[in-house]
């Protein structure tokens, strides 16, 4: 029996890239899948349905269930919709992929209003707009006696567990959004709702304009390529299990590598029988300060961690 069979999830910015794998993912798994984008290019610019109903036309043809959507997820009104399109189709919800997202580079001091409100828009009220429904949606269940054992998949960045040069309204989007995951995570326990943030490194088109993309390796002479958006889908389709048992984790996948990260994480401290003052300050903490990861630094592995390797 496929893993996913009966479920019904929602991937946003599901046409192309990560978000198509996710899709397709789900499907093979069994779920009924509402393939949500308005494929507009990278920076947000045109609409096109093409996408979304292409992706619906791959799950039908290998068996499964898809609907598309052109609902825009920065819209509250929208977002409602597109839960109510999930209901209404298959019957419910058990599985949000929050996936969809523009990029509007440009060093902070020359960033307009538009560009930061633009990115904001479509990432963190992206995200926010369609897990408040849909947590309604489970809290109306759950008090009516039909829980559903509900998965919240949310996408954050390196840029914004790290930072990157020219992103500071993408990055400050994607680090909201972990905050965003962990209060649904309180929020939702009572419900049977999980909530869990994936920090993806993937070759897609939003990554090709990221300042230090061009230390992507290229596929190996197998044809092997560690930041194909293929690797990212099996742990979305794990997360969207019902008995799945992570809840409030961060975590970043690279190929055949997934790291449990911890944010916020207490990594040093100084203590004082007497109040702080500047100088006491600067001598305690001068040697207990954190050197940050760049976001590329996260990507190609430059961390010190512990590794437990999978089954061959």
């Amino acid at each position: 029996m496929s893993r996913l069979a009966g479920r019904v999830a929602i991937v946003t910015g599901a046409g192309r890239g990560i978000g198509r794998a996710h899709a397709l993912a789900l499907a093979a798994g069994g779920a009924s899948v509402v393939v949500n984008d308005l494929g507009t290019g990278v920076h947000g610019d045109g609409a096109d349905g093409g996408p979304a109903e292409s992706v619906c036309a791959e799950i039908r043809a290998g068996g499964g269930q898809a609907v598309a959507s052109h609902h825009d997820v920065s819209d509250w009104t929208a977002a409602r919709d597109l839960i109510a399109l999930a209901v209404d189709s298959f019957g419910g919800l058990d599985v949000l992929v929050n996936n969809a997202g523009i990029l509007r580079d440009r060093a902070f001091f020359n960033m307009s209003e538009d560009e930061w409100d633009a990115v904001v828009a479509v990432h963190l009220k992206g995200h926010a707009a369609p897990s408040r429904h849909a947590l309604a949606w489970w809290r109306a269940e759950a008090k009516a006696s039909r829980p559903r054992a509900a998965s919240v998949i949310h996408t954050t960045s390196s840029s914004g567990l790290c930072g990157n040069f020219g992103q500071a309204n993408y990055a400050a989007a994607k680090m909201g959004i972990v905050g965003l995951s962990k209060v649904l995570s309180i929020e939702g326990a009572a419900y049977g709702v999980r909530s869990n943030v994936i920090s993806p490194s993937a070759r897609t088109r939003m990554v090709a304009g990221m300042t230090g993309a061009d230390q992507l390796g290229e596929p190996d002479e197998t044809g092997y390529d560690p930041y194909g958006p293929g690797h990212i889908a099996a742990l979305a389709a794990w997360l969207a299990e019902a008995d799945c048992p992570a809840r409030d984790q961060i975590f970043h996948v690279s190929g055949r590598r997934v790291r449990v990260l911890e944010v916020p994480r207490i990594a040093s401290e100084a203590r004082s029988e007497r109040d702080f003052t500047p100088s006491t300050l600067a001598n305690a903490l001068a040697d207990r300060l954190v050197t940050p990861l760049g976001a590329f630094d996260l990507i190609l592995g430059a961390s010190h961690c512990s590794a437990k390797d999978a089954p061959a």
